[in-house]
């Protein structure tokens, strides 16, 4: 007997199966990750062509076992924007990536769907037309894949010293202190030979910032820190990836070297 459900989730990855099918994998709140037939997409002007990546769904799924196939399907939201821009979709990319590492079939984690959905959101707000600072979306990026890892057990452990465990409180003013990243561990106060790199206060306070849900802005409404400071914090969730999860986010270095691009055009 068919077991016909709805489920609502947004679409990660789209490939073939088969002559004319495609293979969807989506996250949603009830199944964590799912993959499912999509029968006939793949064909000119199918019904269910919409299964494509970014997509916020309702689908109607059915099947008598195995992989389960998608009957019926309807856009809730579309995400497409965020393609407009290489800096935004290797942003996008490196959030739906670290998901699929985090988020196991039929386990699903409570609010992240909602979370993905939210920085996706931000990414769209980014529009094709307007003036673009790449540093806004290096900044979400960044943002995105903390929160993202926080949920998923992997979380930056930015509040105590990994060797001390004293509070991780950074002295402004004090510009001759510093904290390490151990990327096995975590950050220790000191500034160690072996470290990967170096955080001054200024930069650490920033970093912790980013737990928060909105992004540091000024008082001027203008982002804080420098493109040198977020590129530094790049390369600390990098590492940080790299060492605790099975694969890096090859995303990260798509946007990386997109914004360092377009910097050195504008000087």
């Amino acid at each position: 007997m068919s077991l016909e459900k709805r489920i609502k989730g947004l679409s990660l990855k789209v490939g073939p199966l088969g002559e004319h099918d495609r293979l969807l994998t989506i996250l949603s709140d009830q199944e964590g990750i799912t993959r499912l037939a999509v029968p006939g997409a793949r064909r000119p002007r199918s019904k269910l062509a919409a299964t494509a990546p970014l997509n916020l769904l309702d689908l109607q799924i059915g099947g008598k076992s195995g992989l389960q196939r998608v009957r019926q399907v309807k856009v809730l939201r579309s995400y497409n924007n965020v393609g407009q821009r290489l800096e935004t979709l290797a942003a996008a990319q490196a959030l739906t990536e670290l998901t699929l590492m985090l988020v196991a079939g039929n386990d699903p984690l409570p609010g992240m769907l909602n979370t993905v959905l939210i920085h996706l959101e931000r990414f769209q707000e980014i529009k094709k037309d307007a003036e673009f600072d790449s540093i806004i979306t290096l900044a979400k990026s960044i943002q995105s894949c903390i929160h993202i890892l926080a949920l998923g057990g992997y979380g930056l452990p930015i509040q105590e010293c990994c060797r001390t465990g004293l509070a991780l409180d950074p002295p402004i003013g004090k510009w001759e202190w510093r904290c390490s990243l151990i990327p096995e561990e975590g950050f220790a106060i000191g500034a160690l030979a072996s470290s990967m790199v170096q955080l001054n206060p200024s930069e650490l306070a920033l970093l912790q910032r980013l737990l928060r849900p909105n992004l540091p802005i000024a008082s001027n409404g203008e982002l804080m820190g420098p493109k040198e400071v977020w590129l530094k914090l790049l390369t600390i969730l990098e590492y940080w990836i790299e060492n605790h999860l099975p694969h890096k986010l090859v995303a990260l270095k798509m946007l990386r070297e997109s914004v360092i691009c377009q910097f050195n055009t504008r000087i």
